[in-house]
């Protein structure tokens, strides 16, 4: 197969300007930390979270130094723990005064066949991709619901949900990751009928191989380099092309979109 070179970074174009974005996931190099630098390059104030504290600190000082104070503020939050979430809502509205974009990016893998996968195994998949997507959707709805206009014009609020390809798909030792992604789908699309009535959309991207060094460090080559077999490019995305599927769908652009989960790859069914 011929592989395709990726294209050149795209520069911002303002898309996300006086927006406030509350995005998990955001420490490293993986879609979450290239969807904050992808917002701010749009203009958007971000506050990034991660369960990871260390790597969230220094992602906050480098965004920082480049973007400005102003701009960028982090909150540790595990995304299993109710009381975290509420407190990263807490927060983004005592720093700015309001939420208009919600970006849930957390999420836990694991290569483990059905017959052999522990309950533990199991369920901290899905606490963690589909349980944590659920907390933070529901804490983004309940504030948007309450910010919203007696008139019904709503806010314009936006949730975005990271789901994948393997949503759609099987594959060998991924049941417990397949079935949270697919249940993030389906909470997109209940979440978003929902949250209609106050003028709110909810979207999902289904990526399917976004290479970054965390992922190269929990699977083989092997698998890697099958899993690049199937694209049709010929090569894994950029962290930041997904970002860009994201930005479109938090931004203007994509106004009349909800319920949707837009894959991010040739790979839908």
């Amino acid at each position: 197969m011929t592989r395709t070179p990726a294209p050149p970074y795209v520069k911002g174009h303002g898309l996300l300007a006086g927006r406030t974005a509350v995005i998990t996931a955001a420490a490293g190099a993986g879609i979450g930390g290239a969807t904050a630098r992808r917002f701010l390059e749009e203009g958007a104030r971000v506050l990034v979270s991660d369960a990871h504290t260390r790597r969230l600190k220094e992602t906050e000082t480098a965004l920082a130094a480049e973007f400005g104070a102003d701009a960028v503020a982090s909150q540790p939050c595990d995304v299993t723990d109710e009381a975290q979430v509420q407190a990263l809502y807490d927060t983004v509205v005592r720093l700015h005064g309001r939420l208009d974009i919600t970006v849930n990016n957390a999420g836990l893998g694991g290569t483990a066949e059905l017959a052999d996968m522990t309950d533990e195994q199991w369920n901290r998949v899905l606490d963690v991709t589909l349980g944590g997507t659920f907390r933070c959707t529901r804490a983004a709805l309940r504030h948007f619901r309450e910010a919203a206009t007696g008139d019904g014009s709503g806010t314009g609020g936006v949730v975005v949900n990271n789901a994948s390809v393997v949503g759609w798909r099987a594959q060998a030792g991924q049941a417990h990751y397949a079935a949270a992604k697919a249940g993030v789908m389906a909470l997109t699309r209940c979440a978003a009928v929902e949250a209609a009535a106050y003028g709110v959309r909810v979207n999902a991207v289904s990526p399917s191989l976004a290479l970054h060094p965390h992922l190269a460090k929990v699977t083989t080559t092997e698998l890697l380099d099958e899993l690049t077999a199937r694209e049709a490019f010929g090569r894994h995305a950029e962290p930041w092309e997904i970002a860009n599927v994201i930005v479109f769908l938090a931004g203007d652009y994509s106004s009349y979109m909800t319920g949707e989960t837009v894959s991010v790859s040739s790979q839908h069914p």
